[in-house]
């Protein structure tokens, strides 16, 4: 069976290239696209799924962003499972940060130019977040199309979802991004900060090879 996998936001498959899949399933990564001017979400999610073949049974896990990607293709293209990294199953489960940019609606607002390649600021504040100890990150931050930035940041603070108790939630106890005391996680990293997938690999093996059997 395959299961297709969506990356973090901005992140390619670096960030997931040291997890052991089980070896008798087919894993198919989906590369970001980058979103056409105006492109509403709903649209978008169903050209990230263009790349399923729902006529056979499959799988479904995102990473970060990519698990609410992957939660939306779910709607349209019914998988077996869905299993999302450090992701949230419900607007419910929003960081203080991101709940005050879906209130204020600074997303919308800020200028494109903060997302440029050479603001370095923007990337300040992502090594905070992320793993603020983790020399790698940058390495991790692949995907750097401006308006893809500003589009995913604005998805993000307005998404609205109600919580589907099917879909299987890997969360890192030290998540700044999004934080464990607003979610009921299904299996809980120790030490686990937001770059998990990458510096707890053989733990999200381990589960994965369960989940996937």
């Amino acid at each position: 069976m395959k299961i297709y996998v969506v990356s973090g936001l901005g992140a390619d498959f670096t960030v997931l290239e040291k997890i052991q899949f089980p070896q008798h399933h087919e894993v198919v990564f989906i590369d970001w696209l980058i979103p056409m001017q105006k492109e509403g979400f709903t649209d978008y999610v169903k050209r990230m799924a263009g790349k399923i073949d729902g006529s056979e049974p499959f799988y479904l896990l995102g990473y970060s962003f990519g698990g609410i990607i992957v939660q939306e293709i779910h709607k349209i293209k019914p998988a077996r499972k869905v299993v999302i990294l450090g992701s949230i199953k419900s607007d419910r489960e929003k960081s203080r940060l991101i709940r005050t940019g879906q209130i204020t609606r600074i997303p919308k607002i800020l200028p494109l130019s903060l997302f440029n390649d050479k603001a370095a600021n923007i990337y300040g504040v992502v090594r905070k977040l992320f793993d603020p100890k983790n020399p790698k990150l940058l390495q991790y931050f692949k995907v750097r199309d401006p308006y893809y930035l500003k589009w995913s940041v604005e998805k993000i603070s307005d998404w609205k979802c109600e919580e589907n108790p099917d879909v299987i939630q890997v969360l890192g106890d030290l998540d700044i991004v999004f934080p464990i005391k607003n979610s009921r996680p299904d299996h809980i990293i120790k030490g686990g900060t937001h770059l998990f997938p990458a510096t707890k690999w053989k733990e999200v093996s381990e589960i994965l090879g369960d989940v996937f059997k």
